[in-house]
C-alpha cells in the first residue's frame, strides 16, 4: 500500500467521481482508477462502488476513509517536521532596524539565536521605518524593528517594545529650561532638531504639529538620537526626542514634557502573519530578550 494510492482514494471519495479526482491530483483518470484497483486488490475488498453515475464508497470504503485521511495527515506532519528542522539547520533571515536605533536587547536576541542555530544566516539592514514596513509586507525583510506613531502598522503582527511620549530637550541655560513643561507652539518658536522623516518620533512630531496648524522649522536632523542629543547639548536648538534617549547626558540636558503632544512614539518589532520556523524561533528569542525579568 502506497501513500499515493491513499491520496487517490480520498480524492475519489471526496469528489464523488474519478474525473474530478484525477483533476485534483493532476494525473489521468485511468491512472487514478488503476491505482485504486491495485489498492483494492491488496486490501481484498472493493472500496469504490462504480455502478452508479457517481462513485460512492462501499462499506469497506467507508471504514477505510478516516484511516486513509489520518495516514495522509501523519505523512504531512512528518514532512513538515523535517522541513522545520531543515529550516533551522540551514536558512536565511533578513532583519531590519530603523536607522540610528541601537537597542541592546535586539542584539542580545540575535546573538542568542545565532548560538542556538548557527546554520541560519542573519542579514541585518538599516532603513527608515516606512520603508522597513513595506519591506516586511513584500517579504524582502522577515523581521523589523521600527518606530511608529501610537500603534504598530495594520496588517502585521507586532511586539511593542517601548511606548514613550515626546519631550523637548534643551541644555540648562536655554530660555525654556526653567519651565516645568512646554507646549508645541513654545518649542516651534526655536529651531528644531529631530530624527529624520520615516522614524517614529519624527512621524509623531509632524502629525501632532500638523493637527494644530503648526509648521516647525526643522533646522537640524540626524540619524541617531545620540547625535540629536549632542547637538542639543551645544545649544543649537530644541531637540525633540523621548526621555530615555538622553540618559547618557545627565546634568547637561533637561527633558521638558510637551503638554499638547500626548501621542506616544512606539518602538516595535513587526513581521508578517504565519512566520516560518526560523522566524518563529527568532521572535521567541526576541520576546524573551525584551521581557522584563520576573520579580524575586
Amino acid at each position: 500500500m502506497e501513500l499515493r494510492q491513499l491520496e487517490y482514494f480520498v480524492a475519489v471519495a471526496e469528489e464523488a467521481g474519478f474525473t474530478r479526482a484525477a483533476e485534483r491530483v493532476h494525473i489521468s483518470q485511468s491512472g487514478v482508477s488503476a491505482q485504486i484497483r491495485q489498492l483494492e486488490r491488496e486490501l481484498g475488498a472493493p472500496l469504490i462502488d462504480r455502478s452508479g453515475r457517481t462513485a460512492t464508497l462501499t462499506v469497506a470504503g467507508r471504514a477505510a476513509l478516516e484511516h486513509a485521511r489520518a495516514a495522509l495527515a501523519a505523512a504531512d506532519a512528518v514532512r513538515q517536521a523535517v522541513e522545520e528542522v531543515s529550516a533551522l539547520i540551514r536558512g536565511r533571515l533578513v532583519v531590519g532596524m530603523v536607522i540610528g536605533c541601537t537597542v541592546t536587547p535586539l542584539f542580545d536576541a540575535l546573538a542568542a539565536f545565532h548560538l542556538a542555530y548557527p546554520g541560519v544566516e542573519i542579514v541585518l539592514v538599516e532603513d527608515d521605518s516606512d520603508r522597513l514596513v513595506e519591506s516586511v509586507r513584500s517579504g524582502a525583510v522577515d523581521l523589523a524593528l521600527i518606530g511608529t506613531a501610537a500603534e504598530p502598522p495594520p496588517g502585521l503582527d507586532a511586539l511593542a517594545i517601548i511606548s514613550e511620549p515626546l519631550v523637548a530637550v534643551v541644555p540648562p541655560g536655554h530660555p525654556l529650561a526653567r519651565r516645568p513643561s512646554v507646549g508645541l507652539a513654545d518649542i516651534c518658536a526655536y529651531p528644531i532638531m529631530c530624527l529624520p522623516t520615516g522614524t517614529g518620533i519624527r512621524t509623531v512630531f509632524d502629525l501632532t504639529c500638523a493637527a494644530q496648524g503648526l509648521k516647525p522649522a526643522v533646522a537640524l536632523q540626524a540619524g541617531s538620537p545620540d547625535a540629536v542629543a549632542a547637538l542639543a547639548v551645544r545649544g543649537l536648538g530644541v531637540a525633540v526626542l523621548c526621555a530615555s534617549m538622553i540618559t547618557g547626558h545627565k546634568g547637561r540636558l533637561r527633558a521638558l514634557a510637551i503638554d499638547d503632544a500626548t501621542t506616544p512614539a512606539v518602538l516595535a518589532l513587526v513581521w508578517k502573519a504565519s512566520p516560518g520556523p526560523a522566524l518563529r524561533e527568532l521572535i521567541r528569542h526576541s520576546t524573551r530578550a525584551f521581557s522584563p525579568p520576573a520579580p524575586r
